[in-house]
């Protein structure tokens, strides 16, 4: 399973490390966002519903935690 952190800053928008993960994964590849930003969540699990991909949330004190296969 290959895990992005979007809790680490770095020099690009959250979102886009999350799309690139997404769009250059294999099909079947495992992926784990872990966030503790409610917008992030929120944009990525809207993004999921669309295309129809399956997930699975797991809330911790702070941080929300997407599992899915792409």
């Amino acid at each position: 399973m290959k895990t992005i952190d979007t809790r680490i800053k770095g020099k690009y928008n959250p979102l886009i490390i999350i799309m690139e993960a997404i769009l250059l994964s294999a099909k079947g590849t495992s992926l784990e966002i872990i966030t503790d930003s409610k917008d992030i969540f929120k944009e990525t699990k809207a993004y999921l519903i669309d295309k129809e991909i399956g997930f699975r949330e797991i809330y911790d004190e702070d941080k929300i935690t997407l599992q899915f296969k792409v």
